[in-house]
């Protein structure tokens, strides 16, 4: 066999094994998988990241057991890309990049400005708040990563009569027109009672409630929310996802362990690839909303490989110490350094971010 015969020959294996690596890459669920040990992880070193809030910040805060920082998500069927936060940076010069939500979207929020600046340490960065929007600015690749405070993201309104949470008003969309990603979460205030609670009616067009049922209500926001992205969003320049349903640890029976009241003392995830407890029927509710949008929103779907670490919370190395317990949030490093992850191999399979618009 001549030379040209044999180079033709590799060349066509090579394009084989090519379109079935982009075939099996594009066929990967990324959510599904379980948690092994890595010798690599975590992607950073906390003290490495200066501005850590306080209630993220576990190791700072005393939390010596460091088991947890040695996991890696697996997907059963393909590699997470490691974390590139040069790339990720150089990918979305110009750019902006807006998470919209709770503290759960804070969290994620903080995890990413993480892994950017410890990527490039040296790299300039000033950090500023106007009202409910913090804007967390690379200058030297003009990148803003922006979070915008808004837990239910439905208008919460100062009235006469009290303030009404009103289903059907999203003025503070306003923030959002003009971004060129944006990550939307809201579930954990919306079964808040008593003094935590930031409302005092529910209004649903010109009808007040003293109450209804929170997931009902949930619901109604989302659509409402849907209705926004469908109407504002060009998907041509800007992609949305949606962070998922990111869960709590207070009930031990939910992993198998009745005798834990909460995460504390938690120091590993669970094995395998199915929560005991099953999903949160809150997922089903905002999956059937995004089932019905018009225009393309990416399921960030964390609920279930976050379900299974009941080891990641702050627990009481959260924001009040031993006084309290944070089974909710979540350790930096750790599990929305994973969030983040996945979203930087979303991007990179589905999203031309370099073109101007």
């Amino acid at each position: 066999m001549n030379l040209w015969a044999q180079l033709c020959i590799f060349c066509a294996v090579l394009f084989i094994f090519l379109r079935i690596n982009q075939s099996n890459a594009k066929n990967c669920d990324l959510f599904e998988g379980s948690w092994v040990t890595d010798s690599s992880s975590p992607l950073y070193n906390s003290k490495s990241c200066p501005f850590i809030e306080r209630e993220f910040n576990c190791q700072n805060n005393g939390r010596s057991d460091t088991l947890y920082l040695q996991y890696k998500w697996q997907p059963h069927t393909c590699k997470l890309p490691r974390f590139d936060g040069q790339h990720f940076l150089q990918r979305f010069e110009g750019k902006s990049i807006m998470f919209v939500g709770d503290s759960l979207s804070r969290n994620q929020w903080q995890s990413l400005t993480c892994l950017l600046y410890t990527a490039l340490p040296s790299t300039k960065y000033n950090v500023s708040r106007v009202g409910d929007v913090s804007t967390f600015t690379f200058a030297d690749f003009d990148v803003k990563v922006m979070l915008d405070r808004n837990v239910y993201l439905v208008d919460v309104v100062k009235e006469a009569n009290g303030r009404i949470l009103k289903l059907d008003s999203i003025e503070g969309g306003k923030l959002w027109n003009g971004i060129d990603m944006l990550i939307f979460n809201t579930w954990h205030w919306w079964n808040r009672r008593g003094a935590t609670q930031p409302w005092d009616y529910i209004q649903v067009g010109q009808q007040l409630y003293k109450d209804m049922d929170r997931v009902v209500a949930f619901e109604k926001a989302l659509n409402t929310w849907a209705k926004w992205v469908d109407t504002n969003i060009d998907p041509a320049k800007t992609k949305v996802f949606f962070q998922g349903i990111s869960p709590s640890h207070y009930n031990g029976s939910t992993w198998g362990e009745p005798i834990a009241k909460s995460c504390v003392g938690q120091k590993e995830p669970l094995t395998g690839s199915t929560y005991p407890g099953g999903l949160p029927y809150a997922l089903t509710v905002l999956k059937k909303v995004l089932g019905s949008m018009k225009k393309p929103v990416t399921l960030l779907d964390i609920t279930n490989l976050s379900l299974l670490r009941k080891d990641g919370h702050p627990s009481i190395y959260g924001l009040e110490g031993k006084k309290g317990m944070d089974c909710s949030h979540w350790c930096l490093t750790g599990v929305p350094d994973t969030w983040n992850q996945i979203l930087y191999s979303l991007i990179l399979e589905t999203i031309n971010i370099t073109g101007s618009h």
